[in-house]
C-alpha cells in the first residue's frame, strides 16, 4: 500500500514537473538540487556580512541575524516560486552585487536608511513584476546595447572584488595615494589571503560548491587560529524577521524622492539584465532553449524572479535574483522545477543554523574570498566586449573603471549611459541610439544633480 502511494506521487511529481519529458529522474533532480545549494550557500554568510550591523555599516545596517533569516526565508520562497511556477532549475537568492549597491551606495554613500532602502528595493520588484507580464520587458531589453550589459556586469564584478579585497586587509587606504597594499603580517590579512588561494583553487578544479568548502575551510583554521571565534552552537530557532518584516511598505513614502528614483531605477536595470542573462544562460546549458534560441516560459521565470525580489523586500533584505551557481546543479543533470524546490528545501533547513553563519559574518577575512571569486566570475564579460571599436569601448570602460574607483555602481552606470549618446553621436551613428537610451541620459544627468545638492 505505501509502495503504490510512493508510486502515485512519484509519477504526479514527474508529470508535473515534466521530469522524464526532458530526460532527468525524480532521484537526478534531487541530487542536482542539493548541489546547486552547496554551491550557493555561501550568501548565508556573505549577505548577512554586507548587510548586517556587525559589519563594514555598523549602526547603519540592519539587524544581522535578521539579514540572515530574511536571506533564507528569501531564497526558500523565491526559489520555490521559481520552481513550481515557472519550473525552471534555477534558484533565487539575494544577489551579489546588489547587496553592495543596497549596503555601501544607498545606505553608506547616499545616508538612506535601510529600511526606506528596502521600499526602493521593494518598488524595483513591482516595476519589475509589470515588465516581465507585458512586452515592455523585450523592449526595454532591445533598446540598451549589447556591449553596456556586458559592461555593467563585469563593472559590479570589479566593485565587488574590490570590496573582498578591502574586506580581507590586503588593499588599504593610503592618504598619498588613495589606496595601497596592506600589511600581509597581519593575522586576520593572512587568513583572507589563506581564503583566497584554497578557494581560487577549488574553482579551477572545478568543485560545485568550491566558494562554500573555502569559507569552511577558512573557518575552520580562523578558529584554529583564534582569528575568528567559535559558534554558541549549531542550530537555532530563526529569530529577527520582527526587526524587518514590512519596514519596506511602511517607508513607502519616503521612497519617492529624486535621489530614490535613481536607486530604484539602478535596481532595476541592474536586476533586469541580470535575471534575463542568468535565465538564458542556465535554460542554454541545459538544453532548453527552443529552436530559435528563445527562452521558453520567459514571462513566467522573469514574473517569478520579480516576485522573490517583492517578498524579500518586504522580509527585509536586498534584490533577490537568479543564481548563476544553478548552472552547478544543471551539470549535475538538474532540467526541472524540481531542482529549485529540492534547493529551497535546503535553505529551510540551513535557517536554523544561525550561531554557524554568525561568526562567518563577522569574520571580512573569511567572506572576503566569496566576494573577490564571485568578482572574477562576473568580470568575465569584458572578454565580450569589443574594444577595438571605441564608440563601445569608451562607455564601456567609463562605466566599469567608474564603479569601483567612485565606490559606487550607480555612478558607473549613470557614468557609461551619459557618454554611450554622445560617443555614438560622435561617431555619426545617432540612428543606432534607441529612443529609450535619451530618455536614461536625461535622468542619469539629472541624477548628479542631485548628489552636487
Amino acid at each position: 500500500m505505501a509502495i503504490d502511494v510512493l508510486t502515485r506521487t512519484r509519477g504526479r511529481i514527474d508529470k508535473y514537473f515534466g521530469v522524464s519529458s526532458n530526460g532527468s529522474t525524480v532521484r537526478r533532480e534531487l541530487m542536482a538540487g542539493t548541489v546547486t545549494f552547496l554551491a550557493m550557500s555561501y550568501v548565508l554568510a556573505v549577505n548577512p556580512s554586507v548587510l548586517g550591523d556587525h559589519g563594514v555599516l555598523g549602526e547603519l545596517g540592519i539587524p544581522t541575524q535578521a539579514v540572515f533569516t530574511a536571506t533564507a526565508v528569501a531564497a526558500v520562497f523565491g526559489t520555490l516560486v521559481m520552481g513550481l511556477w515557472a519550473k525552471y532549475p534555477v534558484a533565487l537568492a539575494p544577489g551579489m552585487g546588489l547587496n553592495a549597491f543596497f549596503a555601501y551606495s544607498v545606505v553608506l554613500g547616499m545616508g538612506i536608511p535601510w529600511q526606506v532602502a528596502l521600499s526602493g528595493t521593494l518598488l524595483s520588484g513591482i516595476i519589475f513584476f509589470i515588465l516581465a507580464v507585458t512586452k515592455v520587458r523585450e523592449r526595454i531589453l532591445n533598446a540598451i546595447p549589447m556591449q553596456m550589459k556586458l559592461a555593467v556586469g563585469a563593472g559590479i564584478g570589479m566593485f565587488v572584488a574590490f570590496l573582498g579585497l578591502k574586506n580581507a586587509g590586503i588593499v588599504v587606504a593610503n592618504d598619498a595615494t588613495f589606496v595601497a597594499l596592506g600589511d600581509f603580517t597581519k593575522g586576520t590579512t593572512l587568513l583572507a589571503l589563506f581564503g583566497l588561494v584554497v578557494t581560487v583553487a577549488f574553482v579551477v578544479i572545478g568543485w560545485h560548491g568550491a566558494v562554500l568548502y573555502g569559507i569552511v575551510l577558512t573557518t575552520a583554521v580562523g578558529m584554529v587560529s583564534g582569528l575568528v571565534d567559535m559558534p554558541e552552537g549549531i542550530a537555532a530557532l530563526p529569530r529577527g524577521l520582527d526587526e524587518t518584516f514590512g519596514q519596506a511598505i511602511i517607508h513607502l513614502p519616503d521612497a519617492f524622492t529624486g535621489q530614490m528614483i535613481v536607486v530604484v531605477l539602478t535596481m532595476l536595470f541592474v536586476d533586469f539584465f541580470d535575471a534575463s542573462g542568468t535565465l538564458i544562460g542556465v535554460a542554454n546549458q541545459a538544453g532548453l532553449l527552443d529552436k530559435d534560441g528563445k527562452l521558453p516560459r520567459a514571462a513566467s521565470a522573469l514574473a517569478a524572479d520579480s516576485v522573490g525580489t517583492t517578498a524579500g523586500a518586504i522580509i527585509g533584505t536586498s534584490t533577490t535574483t537568479a543564481y548563476v551557481e544553478s548552472t552547478a546543479g544543471v551539470s549535475a543533470g538538474g532540467r526541472t522545477g524540481l531542482t529549485a524546490v529540492a534547493t529551497a528545501g535546503w535553505f529551510a533547513v540551513a535557517m536554523f543554523c544561525f550561531p554557524v553563519f554568525e561568526v562567518v559574518a563577522k569574520s571580512g577575512a573569511v567572506t572576503s574570498a566569496a566576494l573577490i571569486v564571485v568578482g572574477v566570475l562576473m568580470a568575465r564579460a569584458l572578454g565580450e566586449i569589443d574594444w577595438q571599436r571605441l564608440e563601445f569601448a569608451v562607455p564601456a570602460f567609463i562605466t566599469i573603471i567608474m564603479m569601483p574607483l567612485t565606490y559606487s555602481i550607480a555612478n558607473g552606470l549613470a557614468m557609461g549611459m551619459l557618454f554611450y549618446p554622445v560617443v555614438m553621436v560622435a561617431k555619426g551613428k545617432i540612428k543606432e541610439v534607441h529612443p529609450a537610451m535619451w530618455g536614461l541620459m536625461v535622468i542619469f544627468l539629472g541624477y548628479f544633480f542631485f548628489l552636487a545638492e
